[in-house]
């Protein structure tokens, strides 16, 4: 049943005057690039890492997960938290955090010590992202939020694309070190600027308490369900801890549900995820970074392994796919304004498709320029694109003491589609040599095809109608 508008805030929040906006865009960009680049980097250092630390397959595999585990299962709370003390605090308090822990992970030389430095950049990530990303919906109004949204959907996807570049670079020339260190001059030099261009700003939720009990359960459910599909990815879907643990999130997601029903101060209002523009930019955001993540993981796969290119070279064939990626946010941001979320996002689905059909063609020994750039890059355009129709979605009409738990969940949706897109591709590519092995890819190109077009539809039918309104406005509860 429809209800009165929801909780007014209880206090306002001050965003940084209008010509400190864009500045503040700039540096909360960077160090969202920062933060999705260590997504991408560490999968190209990681053969380096294991080699020289001396880690097995397994230990090494933890660099990567650690990271994952904690920036998705934490993404929520580090959203609500954001809400209850105020945004720019727990922003920096995360930078400071992802910072210190970069610097540790470059500087050690024993395995566990990586792994939990991992885990910490990871906590820190999700205290920074969701704090950014509500800071940028809060401080930006009408048009000049898409655009500015469009933005951070550029960076969104571009950083995970230049992580394989720059991660081919530092491995190939410094050293895998640096695919961390490179993060301490960044942090602090966002630590150093921010505070100029944002205001500290009041918490802006009415109560001021945390959910603990919610906030174990969500922290739990998620964390569980992204490492069931990391499992997935690596050992197949049938692995007993695989199901256990993707059922374990499951229940957890539902014990979850019941207890935030009945909590005075839930972490999430189930009002709030009922709301339809939250589930079908949720729905975009998931489909959206599972197919990108999904081509980045075939391809790369496909550029060393079948057609024989180096890191570097491989990292290099991503440059066009990072400005492919841009330039269709930008696209996306221009005409979400003139025709609405729903018909770009299916123009966008459309296009990923058709990239990758033709991606879906490539032979065992392929010209790169000729054969993977064209179809790689026209799915990057169309995911660009995707990327900023699901935030813009999500993000509207959210009430300024909601906006950091509602980026959280944006965010969270980010990572379950990663985790999710490499784990059934990787299960579609083959593992033989040869044309078998090119045959395998071919494969999972062509299911990436279909669920892209399978998308389209869908988002024709649950994205709302018509162009976002040019003002804001206030959140109801149905």
């Amino acid at each position: 049943m429809a209800h009165s508008t929801a909780h007014p805030e209880a206090t306002p929040h001050h965003p940084p005057a209008g010509s400190r906006r864009w500045p503040a865009l700039a540096v909360l960009c960077l160090a969202q690039f920062m933060v999705i680049l260590d997504i991408t980097v560490v999968n190209i250092a990681l053969p380096a890492v294991g080699a020289d630390l001396s880690l097995d397959r397994s230990a090494a595999t933890w660099v990567v997960t650690a990271y994952t585990l904690c920036f998705g299962g934490l993404m929520l709370l580090g959203g609500r938290l954001s809400d209850l003390y105020g945004r720019r605090r727990i922003f920096l308090a995360g930078l400071v955090v992802f910072t210190l822990a970069s610097l540790v992970a470059g500087l050690t030389g024993s395995g566990p010590v990586l792994i939990a430095a991992r885990a910490a950049q990871g906590a820190g990530a999700a205290l920074l992202s969701p704090s950014a990303l509500s800071i940028v919906t809060t401080t930006f109004h009408g048009p000049e939020r898409h655009r500015a949204l469009g933005v951070w959907a550029a960076i969104g996807g571009g950083g995970a694309a230049a992580g394989v570049l720059i991660g081919g670079v530092l491995t190939s020339g410094p050293g895998w070190q640096w695919v961390f260190f490179v993060n301490v001059p960044v942090g602090v030099l966002v630590a150093a600027v921010l505070p100029r261009l944002v205001a500290a700003g009041p918490a802006t939720a009415s109560g001021g308490r945390l959910d603990l009990p919610g906030a174990a359960l969500v922290t739990a459910a998620t964390a569980a369900a992204v490492y069931g599909l990391v499992r997935a990815g690596d050992t197949g879907w049938s692995d007993p801890w695989t199901l256990a643990a993707l059922g374990a999130g499951l229940v957890l997601a539902g014990v979850f549900a019941a207890v935030e029903r009945r909590a005075p101060a839930p972490l999430v209002r189930l009002e709030l995820l009922a709301r339809r523009p939250v589930v079908a930019g949720n729905v975009v955001m998931l489909a959206a970074s599972g197919l990108l993540l999904a081509a980045f993981f075939l391809t790369s796969q496909y550029l060393q392994r079948v057609a024989g290119l180096s890191a570097l070279e491989t990292g290099l064939a991503f440059l066009p796919v990072a400005v492919a990626t841009v330039i269709g946010a930008h696209l996306g941001a221009r005409l979400v304004v003139r025709v609405g979320g729903r018909v770009v996002a299916v123009l966008a689905f459309a296009l990923t498709a058709a990239g990758m059909a033709l991606l879906s063609r490539l032979p065992v020994r392929p010209d790169v320029l000729v054969d993977v750039e064209p179809g790689f890059a026209l799915a990057a355009l169309g995911l660009g694109a995707a990327f900023v129709t699901a935030t813009t979605t999500a993000m509207a009409h959210v009430a300024r003491h909601e906006a950091g738990v509602v980026s959280g969940l944006v965010n969270t949706g980010h990572e379950l589609g990663a985790g999710l897109g490499v784990a059934v591709i990787s299960t579609l590519a083959a593992t033989g040599v040869g044309a078998a092995q090119a045959g395998g890819f071919a494969d999972a190109y062509r299911a990436a095809a279909i669920g892209a077009a399978a998308v389209a539809v869908i988002a024709a039918v649950v994205l709302p109608k018509g162009r976002p309104p040019a003002t804001d406005g206030p959140i109801f509860a149905h």
